[in-house]
């Protein structure tokens, strides 16, 4: 099942059920009417939705427009819970590097996570606004679950039924502002500005047999001003699969339903595939040549991020986003 949330005036925006093929979309107003309420009481209507969504790949939803990702918000256009991990721990080895951090071996052991803002998400089609490049501006593409309600201390066994969604994430990053924030011993605040999510957001069972052991087994294509940047397969060097993640964040607190748990950026020791940051990028530069040469972003950069199955089709529509200055 594919489900959105269009931009309806409202801070939670309209749910909207979407085709297979991201062409059509239908608002299920008696079902649910927003994407938090449908995951509030997921057990109950998702078996109407499905039905729903049967006749809608079938063309017999006589009410279905036209679906439009410029008219989505990120499918949780706010959320309880965002808390962002680092499953590809080559990525944060070559991060912290960049920054003359050294990385403790726990790091291959026990995930690392931070709790983004959670209370603004940014459309997946809308601006990026900064107030300074002189912050650093680097884009981070990556993949994120939505969970139903999680009990604490849930076992990476159990966790993976808690998995209800995915989507596509451009978790900004303000690289410059980094390194004074956690200098400071208490972690990113600043740095970590509003995220992006995809258009769409899908149930496990869409991406067939690429969903196995809790990984997203496809490349993460990242273009940078129309030029491809990366394409790493997401499911190749995850140290931590989403299982790992969810048992992760839930062991202290239980997690309400609609929380959203990322990935982080997503990396290959193949370099051949590119990066899918910034930072990675200039870090690697680093170690060849001694300089980062690539800049981090500017006014008037754009980022696109998506995912393609085996088919070349689109899975979670497009984040296409432009950075622009922002002025108080």
């Amino acid at each position: 099942m594919k489900l959105a949330s269009y931009d309806n005036g409202r801070r939670d925006g309209q749910l909207m059920l979407v085709s297979r093929d991201l062409t059509k979309a239908v608002a299920v107003p008696a079902i649910a009417h927003t994407m938090q309420q449908l995951l509030d009481a997921w057990d109950l209507l998702n078996p109407q939705l499905v039905e729903l969504y049967d006749a809608l790949n079938q063309g017999l939803m006589d009410n279905a427009v036209e679906f439009d990702e410029a008219k989505c918000l990120s499918p949780l256009p706010r959320a309880y819970q965002w808390a962002d991990g680092s499953a590809y721990v080559n990525h944060v080895e070559l991060v912290r590097k960049a920054r003359g951090a050294e990385m403790p071996a726990t790091f291959w052991t026990d995930p690392l996570v931070y709790q983004g803002g959670s209370d603004c998400f940014i459309a997946p089609k809308a601006d990026i606004p900064l107030a300074s490049e002189e912050w650093g501006i680097d884009f981070e593409s990556e993949i994120a679950v939505i969970t139903d309600d999680v009990p604490m201390g849930v076992t990476t066994e159990n966790a993976d039924k808690h998995i209800k969604l995915l989507m596509l994430v451009n978790d900004v990053s303000l690289r410059n502002l980094i390194p004074g924030e956690l200098a400071k011993g208490f972690g990113f605040f600043q740095a970590k500005p509003s995220s992006s999510f995809s258009p769409v957001a899908v149930t496990p069972d869409e991406l067939n047999d690429k969903w196995q052991d809790s990984k997203v087994h496809l490349p993460l294509i990242t273009h940078l001003n129309n030029a491809l940047f990366g394409q790493p397969n997401a499911g190749v060097d995850m140290t931590f699969n989403f299982s790992q993640l969810v048992s992760h964040v839930a062991k202290t607190r239980p997690l309400g339903a609609g929380a959203i748990i990322g990935s982080g950026t997503i990396s290959n020791y193949d370099r051949s595939a590119g990066s899918s940051c910034l930072a990675e990028t200039r870090m690697l530069e680093t170690i060849a040549d001694g300089k980062p040469t690539t800049p981090f972003m500017g006014f008037g950069d754009r980022v696109r991020i998506e995912m393609l199955d085996e088919n070349n089709q689109s899975i979670f529509g497009t984040i296409d986003q432009q950075v622009v200055e922002y002025k108080a």
